[in-house]
């Protein structure tokens, strides 16, 4: 990069893809995955440092890869609405953008062959569907009137990462994954939606032309219930994911806590709908995923490796 578009550079990150703050969302969402996978094996050591640093690298870069890959995707309704953001206002182009995108990719690539090859398989399935994605799937009209199969299928990507951060665990060490994985994905899968529609929820006076939000789609009262019906829906599947894990029951009272914590945001959205309540939504989507993945397997690991 020349001084110019590293400059450029880390002004885009920090309003698109702010690397410090998903350094610790991706962090404890790398880092309970393996540690879920281990514990339902029921071990109580971690993965060595040199795994867990690899599979760190590659799930951020993974999702700054799908950051880039979306902004390809979105271009034409960013440049008509969205003129505020850096592509479009000119900050950055996606040459420039493309060019760093295959430079992280290669990266990955090369980290991961010499390291872990075997992980290349499970990298190569993450690829495939990220490009699937960036074409919409080939029926980009069709998703776009049909929001949930939209929504569903831009989602899975989480999961799918998430098998191939766990598969630090179970694939490396030559083990079949355990069924309680199942359930973690599902959970993932789930914290997806919550972010997806948390982040959406907005005040009447917020509402822009041409940017989807789940409150000008749904009704403003009824996409901040449906949201607390999302939430009610991970929690059922966190408690199973529990169950399989064979977590004490302190866990479970761990997961109603900040299920009701981070309900109240959406409970007082519904009696008054501003601009102040539909950004505790958000925050409380991001509350909610960072400490789903901590009790689910961050939290336990660290207190068998403290024992």
């Amino acid at each position: 990069m020349t001084a110019s578009l590293l400059k450029r550079f880390l002004t885009y990150q920090k309003e698109r893809y702010p690397f410090i703050g998903y350094f610790f969302l991706i962090g404890s969402f790398s880092f309970s995955a393996v540690a879920y996978s281990r514990i339902c094996r029921g071990l109580t050591e971690f993965v060595s440092l040199d795994k867990f640093a690899v599979c760190i690298f590659n799930t951020i870069s993974l999702f700054f890869i799908l950051r880039i890959l979306d902004e390809f995707k979105d271009q034409e309704d960013d440049r008509k609405y969205r003129s505020y953001l850096p592509v479009p206002r000119g900050l950055i182009s996606l040459t420039e953008l493309k060019c760093i995108g295959l430079a992280t990719l290669a990266l990955q690539l090369i980290v991961t062959l010499i390291f872990f090859p075997k992980m290349l398989l499970l990298l190569a399935m993450v690829y495939a569907y990220l490009f699937f994605m960036s074409k919409e799937f080939f029926v980009k009209a069709w998703l776009k009137r049909n929001q949930f199969w939209y929504v569903t299928s831009h989602m899975l990507i989480i999961p799918l990462v998430d098998v191939f951060a766990s598969g630090f665990d179970w694939l490396l060490e030559g083990e079949q994954a355990p069924i309680g994985l199942l359930f973690f994905f599902a959970v993932s899968f789930m914290n997806g939606i919550v972010l997806e529609i948390g982040r959406k929820i907005k005040a009447p006076e917020q509402e822009e032309e041409g940017v989807l939000s789940y409150t000008y789609q749904l009704g403003t009262k009824r996409a901040a219930a449906f949201w607390i019906v999302i939430l009610v829906i991970t929690l059922l599947l966190a408690y199973i994911a529990s169950y399989f894990a064979g977590h004490a029951y302190t866990s479970y009272v761990a997961l109603t806590s900040i299920f009701v914590l981070c309900a109240v945001p959406a409970i007082l959205f519904l009696k008054k709908q501003t601009a102040k309540n539909a950004k505790f939504i958000e925050y409380g989507s991001a509350l909610w995923t960072f400490a789903m993945y901590l009790i689910l397997g961050g939290i336990p690991m660290l207190i068998s490796l403290f024992k």
